[in-house]
């Protein structure tokens, strides 16, 4: 009877794998830095603020007095884009950290009290049986459109996101070996929960929240391209987008800025949270 080949790595593979990794990744910070960059450094060289009006200079293309053009008010549209970002970048950052914490927590509870789980996934299931902008227009309405309120409603329609992530990494990790031997020696459930589960669903909750930041973001341009996120004249980049609407035909300046500093964000991230996913999991480098 033939002996079974012994395994081996395809090291040349391997390692194409991990560059291409290390390429998404690094690509992206650098891109994510360049944006940070351009919104730190904004205000020490702009000329007007984002909501100085100059009915003179009503949709001036871009020139030398008005880098990127101004909008039906004649306020400057470089000035309202890096401000826009500081909003937009916030309310994302707010919306990641909350449904962070929330689904995190709601997902270790499923994934290791099965008495609860069954309740708490209904509960996701049924809140992730909704379209996401159309549960959070329904929720900005009911409570109003404050920036608070945004940071809420998105987070309420994101959480069930990572929730079951969590509770998919949970469940794995507590059949591991080392989890059942420290419950065999009497460890408690919170020793287990903080001490053995926790930093092993960490990687994957790093990944799913690079990518839902992306989401964040894109959601609150939605909401306030509508009308029902960041109110003006506070400047967001989807409350510019939807100002912008009006006198596109005559002024394409006021979308293609925006949009193209939107889009650029979005994809930066992605591309850090696909740098990270290939980094972490085997699985996604072989594919």
């Amino acid at each position: 009877m033939a002996s079974a080949a012994p395994l081996t790595i395809d090291e040349p593979g391997e390692r194409r794998r991990s560059r291409r990794a290390n390429l998404l990744l690094v690509s992206g910070c650098v891109l994510l830095v360049i944006i940070m960059l351009v919104l730190a450094g904004g205000p020490l060289v702009l000329k007007y603020g984002p909501n100085t009006l100059d009915y003179a200079a009503i949709l001036t293309p871009p020139g030398s007095a008005h880098l990127l053009g101004t909008d039906a008010l004649g306020r400057d549209l470089l000035a309202r884009i890096i401000y826009g970002g500081y909003n937009s970048l916030f309310i994302g950052a707010c919306v990641m950290v909350v449904t962070t914490v929330a689904g995190g927590l709601i997902g270790l509870v499923a994934g290791t009290n099965p008495r609860l789980d069954g309740v708490l996934m209904r509960i996701m299931d049924v809140l992730m049986g909704f379209p996401v902008l159309l549960l959070a227009l329904a929720i900005l309405a009911a409570l109003g459109n404050t920036s608070v309120n945004v940071v809420l409603a998105l987070a309420m329609v994101y959480t069930p996101r990572t929730a079951r992530i969590v509770r998919a990494e949970a469940l794995v990790i507590r059949r591991l070996t080392y989890v059942e031997a420290a419950e065999s020696i009497g460890a408690g459930p919170m020793r287990i929960l903080l001490v053995h589960v926790l930093p092993g669903i960490l990687p994957a909750l790093m990944v799913q929240e690079t990518f839902l930041f992306a989401y964040a973001i894109l959601g609150e341009a939605g909401l306030s391209f509508v009308g029902l996120g960041l109110q003006p004249p506070n400047p967001s980049w989807g409350n510019i987008l939807g100002e912008a609407r009006a006198a596109f035909q005559q002024a394409s300046w006021l979308v293609m800025y925006p949009g193209l500093i939107l889009a650029a964000t979005v994809l930066a991230l992605n591309l850090i949270g696909d740098g990270l996913g290939r980094a972490i999991d085997p699985k996604r480098r072989d594919g």
